[in-house]
């Protein structure tokens, strides 16, 4: 029988909760800007653009919202490893934390299957394997580090496999996990025990990202190709991407989960801005 780890809780830190927002398809200028406006307004500490090229490029795009607010931090989530060289990604992430004041995070990750093939068949760069994306991911990363003097940019990776998990205890400042949608809460403990054991003493370093992908009782089509579209399967494995009920039962529900695993960042797909913000008011900074 295989022993079920996990993740030791007490070496992770009590944070404090924040909100952020991940933008999607369809913006022009102006109502990717009165997002950031709004978002700002309901009390959410980041808005985020996805890497795709149906979407607005990410770095540009977070210039873009930081110029029109003032506290808002703006973010990639995430950008993929394979679309830009490690040297030039740091290079336009750095411009961006200068750009910013500092409101800028950057999320990285190995991509998933169609960034990764239009990085080869349509901006024609070399195709690449797992290994190699992983590698990107902390080129990039040193990268930035050596462009900087202080302070150091939040760097979230998108944490999946076993090798990502280790890299992304090893470097990062923010970890969001690629679980599969119906993922339980021993699936996940074993995969934070992975970072909790590569970390060691950063651990105190840590923030742990939840991205929640449905709010309510039905998945919009936009969001069914990403966990399916039955509503009861995702309950019933407890899966982190599903919040229903009342703004006061989901603030619960994410009070669970931050005592359980360590989630205190966040974050929600901009078609629940609105719906949404009756939570963040229920637990932003608590």
């Amino acid at each position: 029988m295989t022993e079920t780890r996990t993740a030791p809780r007490q070496s992770l830190p009590d944070r404090r909760f924040r909100f952020g927002v991940i933008g999607g398809p369809d913006h022009t200028g102006s109502t990717w800007r009165a997002l950031a406006r709004r978002a700002e307004g309901l009390g959410y500490s980041t808005l985020s653009m996805p890497d795709g090229l149906h979407l607005l490029a990410p770095l540009p795009a977070a210039t873009a919202a930081a110029a029109v607010t003032t506290t808002l931090r703006v973010g990639t989530f995430v950008l993929a490893s394979t679309a830009r060289p490690p040297r030039t990604a740091a290079w336009e992430a750095h411009s961006v934390v200068e750009l910013t004041g500092h409101r800028f995070e950057l999320g990285i990750g190995t991509g998933n299957p169609v960034m990764n093939r239009a990085a080869v068949e349509e901006i024609g760069l070399p195709a690449t394997t797992p290994a190699q994306r992983l590698a990107q991911v902390e080129q990039t990363v040193r990268h930035l580090r050596d462009l900087e003097t202080t302070p150091a940019t939040p760097v979230m990776i998108a944490a999946g496999g076993p090798r990502s998990r280790a890299l992304a205890g090893r470097l990062a400042d923010i970890v969001t996990l690629a679980h599969p949608p119906r993922a339980t809460a021993a699936d996940i403990e074993r995969i934070l025990a992975d970072i909790t054991d590569a970390a060691g003493n950063r651990c105190a370093r840590l923030e742990l990202h939840m991205n929640v992908l449905v709010v309510g009782d039905t998945v919009p089509p936009r969001l069914a190709p990403l966990v399916g579209d039955d509503i009861a399967a995702l309950a019933a494995a407890g899966s982190l991407h599903l919040l229903r009920g009342t703004p006061r039962r989901m603030a619960d529900e994410i009070q669970r989960r931050r005592d359980r695993f360590g989630f205190s960042y966040i974050s929600v797909n901009e078609l629940y801005l609105d719906r949404f913000a009756p939570v963040v008011e229920l637990l932003n900074g608590a």
